[in-house]
């Protein structure tokens, strides 16, 4: 029987997008129990998804060492599935290729110099593909924008909602837990995060804390951000988790008065989906992908001045206040909308198509 080969060792580190992303994927694949081909996985720890998978799947020990050519991957599969954009992991044979891309934010965030490491990598990638994926319209026309993308077939394949079932313990609760109302921002806090704009935001709103998750043992929360909370004065209302659990995500969103995420570049921007299947207002950067994927219902930010930021906020909030119910159950069903089951036999499609 043919084989699927999926590129997957980011998936050692789930709390990222990447890692996300190739979970997600995967679980959905399983779901679908397929028998017309076999999937082998690429990745580093089998044994936590032997113990969920069984032998569902073929599992291939990833190696540094497979970044290099001279040590690439000889067994010959019958379609290679590279799950992202950064990965050095390519095949030693020529064999069809199938290339997901996230984004293309290394341009902006590493080099826009097309004859950079980075970005020569990339269209080497490009290059290669014998079929690509995107997991956003805006991830595919930001491709577009800036390289030359071969001519093969494309597909949009937007992620799935990961979070199905809203109910939680009823005795749970996170280690820090704001005494009053709060706002809910979950992401790793660097510049591209955007988040010391909340901040400027919070002072103008006494009512308010406002909780921060995510990796924050960054440059970016260890001056600007942490400058202006000290510029604003609110530091006894601003709290900082750190990374968190899944329990502890769920909780924030549960009980939030409302989701921030004030992002400058997603490729597809996942909390928001996430915070709406508890039927939460969201508020939005009116940038990137965050539009078509959050849809018309969401609050949209087109600048960050706090001025402008605060009409949103109230404006939003009182429209949401004014048709709660109505509101919430749109929320809820566009978050379900996006299903990785779904998701996952588009992409069996495309292994279809190539075999």
């Amino acid at each position: 029987m043919k084989t699927i080969f999926l590129e997957s060792h980011n998936i050692k580190n789930r709390n990222f997008g990447f890692g996300q992303f190739n979970y997600h994927l995967i679980k959905g694949l399983y779901n679908a129990k397929i028998k017309d081909f076999n999937i082998a996985l690429h990745i580093k720890n089998c044994d936590d998804l032997i113990q969920e998978f069984g032998n569902n799947f073929h599992y291939k020990k990833y190696s540094s060492l497979s970044r290099h050519p001279l040590f690439r991957i000889r067994k010959k599969y019958n379609v290679w599935h590279s799950l992202n954009q950064n990965t050095k992991v390519e095949p030693y044979h020529k064999t069809p290729y199938i290339l997901t891309i996230h984004d293309v934010n290394f341009i902006d965030e590493e080099s826009s110099d097309m004859s950079h490491k980075r970005n020569i990598r990339f269209k080497q990638k490009l290059n290669r593909c014998d079929a690509i994926t995107y997991i956003s319209e805006f991830a595919r026309s930001s491709t577009h924008q800036y390289f030359d993308v071969p001519e093969v077939p494309e597909y949009v394949i937007h992620n799935g909602n990961p979070i199905r079932e809203t109910n939680l313990p009823t005795e749970f609760r996170p280690k820090i837990l704001p005494e009053r109302p709060f706002l809910f921002f979950i992401g790793e806090i660097t510049e591209r995060k955007n988040v010391h704009t909340l901040v400027n935001l919070l002072q103008y709103l006494p009512e308010y804390d406002l909780v921060l998750s995510g990796k924050n043992n960054t440059q970016y929360a260890s001056t600007k951000l942490a400058k202006t909370i000290s510029k604003t004065k609110t530091k006894t209302r601003v709290h900082l988790t750190g990374k968190i659990n899944e329990l502890e995500k769920q909780y924030y969103l549960k009980h939030c008065q409302a989701f921030v995420f004030p992002s400058l570049r997603e490729g597809f921007g996942l909390p928001p989906i996430e915070a709406m299947r508890f039927g939460k207002p969201v508020f939005l950067a009116n940038n990137t992908s965050l539009p078509e994927i959050a849809g018309n219902d969401a609050f949209y930010w087109d600048n960050f001045e706090p001025e402008h930021m605060l009409q949103v906020f109230e404006s939003g909030m009182h429209q949401f206040q004014s048709n709660k119910e109505k509101l919430q159950n749109v929320y809820i069903q566009r978050a379900k909308s996006f299903n990785w089951d779904v998701a996952a036999m588009e992409y069996a499609k495309i292994y279809r198509s190539l075999l």
